[in-house]
């Protein structure tokens, strides 16, 4: 089986899931609803109903961004930072593939199942969780990955897959 990587010097923190199954499931749920903020629904309705289809999608999403980002603000200033469950173990990963990912270390147990949450270097910055299998000692198969994070991934390694053509031709010329 040959499974193709990328490089992508990303972090992760993961727990095997069988430590605390149920509070892993749930945030993997809450994490995956990260888009049901008030914003977001605000954005869903006036889709809908037709009410941004005269608005430059771009502008539009920049502003949306920057009052998540306030919002974000007022929580930390609050000290209402969300909680999220403690993960045993944190490495960096050292390639990706659009299933699969290699960590830099050989910190996995061959077929146990992990918990992880991945912090993405996009925008807007966000941790996405991930259920694992370790196929190794560092390569790990994605067993589950909310949908719209599996866009999100799909679109990084294929970022970071231009950045390596473009330096391999570089290299060459």
């Amino acid at each position: 089986m040959s499974i193709r990587l990328v490089k992508a010097p990303i972090s992760i923190a993961f727990s095997p899931i069988a430590l605390h199954s149920e509070e892993y499931l749930r945030e993997f749920d809450k994490l995956g609803e990260s888009d049901d903020d008030p914003i977001s629904q605000w954005l869903k309705l006036a889709r809908g109903k037709g009410d941004t289809s005269d608005t430059d999608p771009v502008l539009l999403n920049l502003m949306i961004e920057l009052h998540r980002k306030i919002d974000s603000l007022e929580k930390f200033l609050k000290n209402e930072e969300p909680q999220r469950v403690s993960l045993t173990n944190a490495c960096e990963i050292e390639s990706i593939g659009f299933e699969h990912f290699k960590m830099e270390d050989d910190v996995l147990e061959e077929g146990m199942e992990y918990y992880g949450r991945i912090s993405m270097p996009i925008h807007p910055k966000r941790d996405i969780a991930v259920l694992f299998i370790a196929l190794d000692g560092s390569l790990a198969k994605i067993t589950k990955m909310h949908e719209r994070d599996e866009r999100e991934w799909g679109a990084y390694l294929m970022a970071r897959e231009r950045v390596l053509i473009r330096e391999a031709k570089e290299a060459n010329s």
